[in-house]
């Protein structure tokens, strides 16, 4: 499998690509990376260095890649964070291209919004891009559940609603769905749930939840889920496998009490899952 990957890179800690290639090169998969960013560590720090890369920079890789015959064989075309048009316009460019090389290939788009605890924390216009022009484009797409809400025009908060909500946003494109940080009343106390559907179903996992936060679980986890639903065709297999993957990388991660994830040390984690947890099938 080879996955042509644009995202941000950082060089402490593990973000964007910086999470997302070691897991997949760790399952078999060939990673071309795009960098976004060239950053020392990411944003949550409050402050950083290194340069961002433009649209015209990252359609100069493509275009090299292409020249090399690199886009031929592409399962996947991955991306997370947007950080405005020019690289916005850029990913979806290259997604063209890919699928006139590799009329299979899929687009995978981590809709990178903010979460039900911060809201909303990209501009106006990467708001706009993301729900006007980028989801519409994608195969797969991997929004926590506001991030769906934010989407649709619609508060997802039940089973149902949540079902409802990825009904709307899978008629405007994307036919795969996982949806992450599923929080509903009915759920057991200190548990968290994940939700893919595909045209095949719906299933719903659930896990303890961890007492943390940190940065790069959902880049690992759109990487793995793209990965494994791309190898199997099965959503159910892809979320037992990537919930398996996820919840022993955050375990071994919080256990350190460090602030980055344990991503190395966690790695037999995602070549061999401890497969613990079970999708339930709801739809």
């Amino acid at each position: 499998m080879r996955i042509l990957s644009i995202q941000s890179s950082v060089s402490f800690g593990h973000v964007g690509n910086s999470a997302a290639v070691f897991p997949l090169q760790r399952i078999g998969v060939e990673v071309m990376p795009i960098y976004t960013v060239m950053f020392s560590n990411h944003t949550g720090y409050g402050s950083w260095r290194g340069p961002m890369m433009s649209g015209d920079d990252v359609r100069e890789i493509v275009a090299g890649i292409e020249e090399r015959g690199g886009l031929a064989d592409v399962d996947a075309v991955l991306s997370g964070y947007q950080g405005g048009d020019s690289i916005g316009d850029a990913i979806l460019d290259a997604v063209a291209r890919v699928k006139q090389a590799s009329p299979d290939a899929i687009y995978a788009c981590d809709p990178v919004l903010g979460n039900a605890r911060s809201g909303c924390h990209v501009s106006p216009e990467v708001q706009n891009l993301i729900r006007d022009r980028v989801v519409p484009r994608a195969d797969l797409i991997t929004p926590n559940q506001f991030e769906l809400g934010f989407l649709t025009g619609t508060t997802p908060d039940t089973l149902e609603s949540t079902l409802a909500s990825v009904d709307l946003v899978r008629a405007g494109g994307p036919s795969t769905v996982l949806v992450t940080s599923v929080e509903r009343p009915e759920r057991p106390e200190e548990s968290i749930e994940m939700l893919a559907v595909t045209d095949e179903g719906a299933w719903l996992i659930e896990t303890p939840r961890i007492p943390f936060k940190v940065n790069g679980s959902g880049d690992v986890t759109a990487a793995l889920f793209t990965a494994h639903y791309r190898s199997t065709g099965s959503g159910a297999e892809a979320l037992e496998r990537t919930t398996a993957s996820v919840f022993s990388l955050l375990e071994r991660t919080f256990a350190t009490g460090a602030r980055e994830l344990a991503l190395v040390e966690a790695q037999d984690a995602y070549a061999h899952p401890d497969l613990r947890f079970s999708a339930q099938r709801v739809r």
